[in-house]
């Protein structure tokens, strides 16, 4: 782990903390002294995204993760360490992956991958379609219950507010447990809270389930990046990660479109038992036919089954070795985020970015009823057809991101195997222009005399930019941080996610005011003034970084073995 983690320091940095797993239980504190063999060894090359799919803040810093991302013959990494209790040298064995092991999901089936890898990815797009679909009929539930619109449009807001909240709690809770046991209670918990949303008697009850609902949902959401990585393999990656980045977009552009036919047919409360039928589905799909991915668990398991068989307390895993205490766990999982969003000017601006086009998309459930329905007098169900350019333009760059990871690819051997994090801004810079583009089409096109086809078609560009957008921006975090990486990408969805849902409590308001044209021109140069963000890190990235003391610093990282023997 690299020292500019920035974790409070003791006496000594390269102190471990917590226990190994003596069989009397007790707790012990040991200092590495940095004696490590591994036995026939086959490193994988490890990228900034292992960091983020890796117990990186779980443990300490002197932790070495290589157990995590190396293949050895024997299945173990030999260390020793000095126990300050006794002040004896133990020898421990680092359980780790056999050459080519079986139980690795990086050695599974091509075809098994990829069916783990379409489950995650539409649970990922239930869980967008879950989040829009309730869009589609907005005016039945205020008169239902006998609120105003604004009120109604909580069920939407609180939803997504649940998508900010939720990941400070189960992205923790899965480095610690692993992913599958998260899947599997959050999905039950947001599968069983959806029918008191169908069945409400009064707007309490609604907004209650839709809080819960959204909180639950933001698992597999945090999550399934993290799945793919366990499966895939560096070189492998492009394609499977491409078809997940397109299903949290094309959910919300295919939710008002089949909540329109289903509200106009056959009432609001269906979209709610559709949710609950697609959610259904998918929650036995993950729970009972997705396994455990996720190394640390994985090689927890098989060091606890190699105490129990051979009574020998030494095979063990480095978060066995080496966990923080729970409290300062939680001190990094809560506020180093915040510490990030508002000390670090790249996380900060990226974020500002990711929200407005994540208000955006959300501002646009509410802005094509306002164009279409009001102004043009069409229902909700062929309102719900004016996304489809939307989720063509999401496809159609899904389909064009293998192409941009190959060029990536290209830059890292133009660059020796170390890019600059600033290279990933290359598709960012060309795709950001697509959003103003699209915008000012569906503003000076919205006229009510004019035709369907202009605003429509402006959602085009909008959809193709997105995944682009997103990619880059992940991407650009993930490199310039690495070891917090996992807290920048938090932080941007606590911004993205509040920014989201308050958005669709004023649309209205500012459709009406600033009338269709010009409340579309406003959001147009929004996504105009944003272009200049990947430009300005581009250009000066590099050394907004090296002022940073946070951001990744490949001259100051240094192998577990020389740190502990500089200590």
């Amino acid at each position: 782990m690299g020292p500019h983690e920035e974790e409070p320091k003791d006496d000594s940095a390269s102190e471990s903390t917590n226990a190994s797993v003596p069989a009397d239980g007790n707790l012990h504190r040991f200092q590495s002294i940095g004696r490590y063999s591994t036995r026939g060894s086959r490193v994988a090359p490890r990228t900034a995204e292992d960091f983020v799919n890796l117990p990186s803040r779980t443990l300490s810093n002197g932790a070495a993760l290589e157990e995590y991302t190396e293949e050895t013959a024997a299945g173990e990494i030999i260390r020793e360490i000095k126990s300050r209790e006794t002040g004896r040298i133990e020898r421990y064995e680092l359980v780790t992956w056999k050459l080519h092991d079986p139980e690795n999901p990086k050695n599974w089936s091509k075809a098994y991958k990829w069916y783990c890898t379409m489950v995650v990815a539409a649970t990922c797009f239930v869980v967008a379609f879950n989040s829009a679909v309730v869009t589609a009929d907005i005016e039945d539930v205020a008169e239902t219950f006998h609120v105003s619109e604004e009120v109604a449009l909580l069920s939407i807001t609180l939803f997504v507010v649940g998508f900010g909240i939720g990941p400070m709690i189960f992205a923790p809770l899965s480095e610690v447990l692993g992913r599958r046991i998260i899947y599997a209670s959050t999905l039950l918990v947001a599968v069983i809270f959806i029918i008191p949303g169908a069945v409400a008697k009064n707007i309490a009850t609604l907004l209650v389930a839709r809080t819960i609902d959204g909180i639950a949902f933001s698992a597999p959401m945090t999550l399934v990046g993290g799945t793919l990585a366990d499966l895939w393999k560096n070189e492998e990656r492009g394609v499977p990660m491409a078809a997940f980045s397109a299903a949290p977009f094309v959910g919300p552009a295919v939710g008002p479109l089949a909540g329109g036919f289903l509200a106009d047919n056959l009432g609001w409360r269906w979209l709610y038992w559709l949710q609950l039928i697609l959610s259904g589905a998918v929650y036995i799909a993950i729970t009972f036919t997705v396994p455990e991915t996720y190394a640390p668990t994985l090689l927890a398991r098989r060091a606890k089954k190699m105490r129990k068989e051979t009574g020998d307390d030494r095979y063990v895993t480095e978060q066995d070795l080496d966990m923080r205490p729970i409290g300062e766990r939680l001190r990094l999982f809560l506020i180093r985020p915040l510490q990030l969003l508002f000390l670090e000017l790249i996380v900060f601006l990226i974020s500002v970015y990711m929200s407005v086009l994540y208000g955006l998309l959300y501002m646009f459930f509410i802005a094509y009823p306002v164009i279409y329905q009001e102004g043009k007098g069409y229902s909700a169900s062929i309102t719900g057809l004016m996304f489809i350019p939307i989720a063509v333009g999401v496809l159609l760059s899904a389909a064009c991101s293998p192409l941009v990871n190959k060029h990536y690819l290209h830059l890292v051997e133009k660059h020796n195997g170390n890019p600059p994090a600033e290279v990933r801004l290359i598709p960012m810079m060309v795709s950001c222009w697509c959003i103003p583009i699209g915008l000012f089409i569906f503003a000076w096109t919205s006229y009510p005399e004019l035709s369907w086809v202009g605003p429509a078609l402006g959602g085009f560009p909008v959809g193709f930019g997105f995944i682009f957008l997103y990619n880059s921006a992940n991407n650009y975090l993930v490199d310039s941080y690495q070891h917090q990486a996992a807290s920048a990408l938090a932080a941007k969805t606590f911004l993205r996610s509040f920014w989201g849902a308050g958005v669709v409590l004023f649309t209205i308001q500012m459709y009406h005011r600033l009338g269709y044209q010009w409340a579309s021109t406003l959001l147009a140069f929004i996504g105009l003034a944003c272009c200049g963000i990947p430009f300005l890190f581009y250009f000066k990235g590099a050394a907004i970084r090296r002022r940073s003391k946070f951001a990744y610093d490949p001259d100051e990282e240094n192998s577990p073995l020389d740190k502990d023997v500089a200590h």
